[in-house]
């Protein structure tokens, strides 16, 4: 949610501003803005809602020349999404200008003892109480300018990633955060700030990830990190590990379909190098790591949202089937609220391919003040999950652009299927046997995707056929429960069809009372157990004139005589199905979405990192 992209140096400013602001589309936003101060202390603002598109028409005939600067895409939470609400907003005296990203949960309280000392806004938002806030601190104690901002960040409750610059000194920036990721890049005689690192690959790939309750200054050229408490901190600077191609659509016409496209490389990567078949072991540092406790423990906790809730189901089924403990999966978002029963001898794993979740981490700050041991499951090195848990697990699925995630929840799965296997082994319920045969099929599924995405043609000609239905039903049992979830969560997501993912014998419960001829129904019916059970289904269905898309076992015939469209994937073992019955579903969701000539990378309404609660 929200972009932020901000440079200072010896290049233009504007050119970098707005290609970083392009970059962070993906994230969703309804207006977008620049800050641009120039070396004669001329301080341009220009802003408007819609796309950054509709911001550079707005400046096109605007002098942007400046060498310092920031932007934002906003994603809007207090105030309508327009013109005078979007960002960056200026003190009441012009002095400073700000961006932000994030929710300032005091800022009623705030705003009304500013406007009893007289202040006057002229937007809605939380962010600009924040930049008034900064002045009234500069103004009445005779402090500096980065003193007045730690000072203010002090009276702040909520979560925040912020830049501020100061109209009297160009050569002069902050940026600060708390609960929303910030990245500081490292350039030669140049700097950059940015939500992430999508913007500034292109110009460096030395990097420091501010953590929370850090401010970074740079005055003159000097870069210096400190908390909010004013401690100096020597940051660690790291190398970028994306490439600027990564980031491109390399010929695609959208992100989304080059990320499905993706996913054979990036299933292979979560898993190469972890693996030995020969000797049928797993090595995941993370999990050997806490390999006594793995051993004697009760119960394992999932917490996720979204996409990666649904993954953490297919957790729960790999977790219970082969390491035989009890596991929960829960959406962070409320179990952050519950009172949850928590303690030392409780695991607990948290998806989040962005690893900035808000919800996610401050499940995870529950779990960790309960004294749990935390592991976090992320595909963003350096985002706050991974530097918060005791240990964890990359997915390196690589940067995915496109909101509605497709690579990254196969990623997620690869990791939770071996880190459910490893702590079978270390627990002793799996044999070595059948380990090795699994560790076998897992290296064929890259490959076994490659078949699936060749059955692109045939899915696009079924999607033509459902492109104008406006409720959808997705139906599995077992391992194809969570696929039918994921399945019908692309669908609304990218399409805008109401569509609802249920087991497939809860149809009996509720669902049924909404089948008829204009419904499609798409039904996980491939030939593992429960497969007559589906069937069942599958004519129950067909009897009420549904109309029924199965994904199937490639050379099952009888499935022929039960469903209207059959879409054959070939063979797996059970447990390895959602990275394989996946891809017909976001093909299906793709191809739909494009006929109906929606926004398929960037749905409305819709934000790849949730940031904010």
């Amino acid at each position: 949610m929200c972009g932020i992209v901000a440079y200072i140096g010896h290049r233009e400013a504007y050119p970098i501003i707005v290609k970083g602001l392009k970059r962070l589309e993906y994230r969703g936003y309804d207006s977008a803005g620049v800050a641009l101060l120039t070396p004669d202390k001329a301080l341009n603002i220009y802003k408007k809602s819609g796309k950054v598109s509709d911001l550079e028409a707005e400046t096109a005939d605007k002098d942007v020349h400046a060498n310092t600067g920031m932007g934002h895409t906003r994603w809007a939470t207090h105030g309508a999404p327009n013109d005078k609400n979007a960002h960056p907003h200026l003190s009441q005296n012009g002095e400073f200008a700000i961006i932000h990203n994030g929710i300032i949960e005091n800022y009623s309280t705030l705003k009304q003892a500013l406007i009893k000392r007289g202040h006057e806004f002229k937007s809605d938002t939380d962010t600009e109480v924040l930049i008034h806030l900064i002045e009234e601190v500069f103004k009445n104690n005779s402090v500096s300018f980065e003193e007045a901002v730690r000072m203010a960040l002090t009276q702040v409750v909520g979560a925040y990633a912020i830049v501020i610059l100061s109209k009297s000194d160009p050569t002069y920036l902050i940026g600060a955060r708390k609960g929303s990721p910030m990245v500081v890049g490292i350039g030669e005689n140049e700097h950059f700030i940015a939500s992430d690192a999508t913007p500034i690959v292109e110009y460096t790939r030395n990097v420091i990830y501010l953590n929370d309750g850090e401010l970074v200054i740079i005055d003159n050229n000097k870069l210096t990190v400190k908390t909010i408490d004013n401690t100096i901190k020597s940051p660690y600077i790291q190398e970028l590990e994306i490439n600027l191609e990564s980031i491109e659509k390399g010929g695609f016409d959208h992100f989304m379909m080059k990320e499905i496209y993706e996913q054979p490389r990036s299933i292979l990567d979560s898993f190469r190098g972890r693996t030995h078949v020969n000797d049928a072991t797993i090595a995941m540092a993370g999990i050997d790591k806490f390999e006594d406790k793995l051993k004697n423990i009760k119960r394992l906790l999932i917490v996720g949202c979204g996409t990666s809730w649904h993954a953490g189901l297919v957790g729960e089924y790999l977790f219970e089937d082969f390491a035989r403990i009890p596991t929960e999966v829960e959406y962070a978002s409320e179990f952050r609220y519950r009172n949850p029963v928590i303690d030392e001898n409780d695991f607990v794993i948290a998806i989040s391919q962005s690893g900035e979740t808000a919800d996610t981490l401050a499940a995870l700050e529950l779990a960790k003040s309960k004294g749990a041991t935390i592991f976090g499951v992320c595909n963003v090195v350096g985002s706050s999950i991974p530097r918060i848990t005791d240990a964890g697990a990359y997915t390196h699925a690589g940067p995915e652009i496109g909101v509605a995630s497709t690579k990254a929840f196969t990623a997620q799965v690869t990791a939770l299927i071996l880190m459910s296997l490893s702590v079978a082994q270390k627990r002793g319920t799996i044999s070595k046997e059948r380990l090795r045969e699994l560790l076998i099929e897992l290296e064929t599924i890259p490959s076994k995707v490659e078949e699936a995405l060749k059955l692109n043609d045939m899915i696009k000609e079924i999607a033509a056929e459902f492109k104008d239905s406006r409720n959808a039903l997705y139906l599995g049992r077992g391992y194809g429960f969570p696929i039918a979830l994921e399945g019908a969560l692309k669908l609304k997501e990218i399409s805008y069809i109401h569509a609802e993912g249920y087991p497939a014998a809860e149809m009996k419960h509720g669902p049924i009372a909404l089948i008829d001829e204009e419904m499609p129904v798409v039904v996980i019916a491939t030939q593992h157990s429960n497969y007559e059970k589906v069937i069942s289904n599958i004519q129950e269905v067909r009897a009420r004139k549904g109309r029924v898309i199965a994904i199937s076992t490639i050379g099952d015939e009888h499935i022929k005589d039960h469903a209207d469209y059959v879409i054959p994937i070939p063979q797996c073992e059970e447990a390895m199905l959602p990275l394989i019955a996946s891809i017909p579903l976001q093909l299906l969701s793709y191809h739909i979405a494009v006929m109906r000539e929606c926004n398929v990378d960037q749905p409305r309404n819709l934000a790849k990192s949730v940031t904010v609660e």
